[in-house]
């Protein structure tokens, strides 16, 4: 047997690390429009598009039985069903934020909430311990949202 063979074989050994958190992130981008009327925001404040570059994090401490934090595939499935709801819609006109003013921040949150809601994401949400959406409006502008999922399990969130 080769060397190549005997890793292969050797399942992950998740004792090795309990004091390390570890953490994948899966990245998707939306297009919507939407405007924020109110005067802080400035020519914002009339219909604009916006294309969001999306990074979804989720953290765990400790590896799972198979050496992963969760499976990608179920994360990055999970991630674009969220945003097709959102992809080419008006978010002026999206049940989800009436009667808010969808900035980046108030976006995000509706990620990560439905994101925490997706049943591709069911199996592996007890054993995660954080989760982070963050949306690029461009390369030097981005914003998003942390959500203590150990606190949240909890009830203090």
């Amino acid at each position: 047997m080769s060397a190549a063979d005997a890793r292969a074989e050797r399942p992950a050994d998740p004792a090795r690390t309990p004091a390390m958190t570890f953490c994948v992130t899966v990245e998707d981008h939306v297009m919507v429009a939407h405007s924020l009327p109110h005067p802080a925001f400035g020519p914002a404040q009339r219909t604009h598009g916006a294309t969001f570059d999306v990074a979804a994090t989720f953290w765990r401490e400790g590896l799972d039985e198979t050496g992963v934090v969760l499976d990608i595939g179920a994360a990055s499935a999970a991630l674009r069903a969220v945003l097709a709801d959102l992809d080419y819609r008006d978010l002026d006109e999206h049940p989800a934020f009436e009667g808010l003013l969808s900035t980046t921040e108030v976006v995000a949150r509706h990620v990560a909430e439905q994101l925490l809601a997706a049943p591709a994401l069911a199996e592996h949400l007890a054993a995660l311990a954080r989760l982070d959406v963050v949306l690029r409006e461009n390369p030097r502008a981005s914003a998003g949202v942390s959500v203590d999922l150990g606190a949240r399990a909890e009830g203090r969130a």
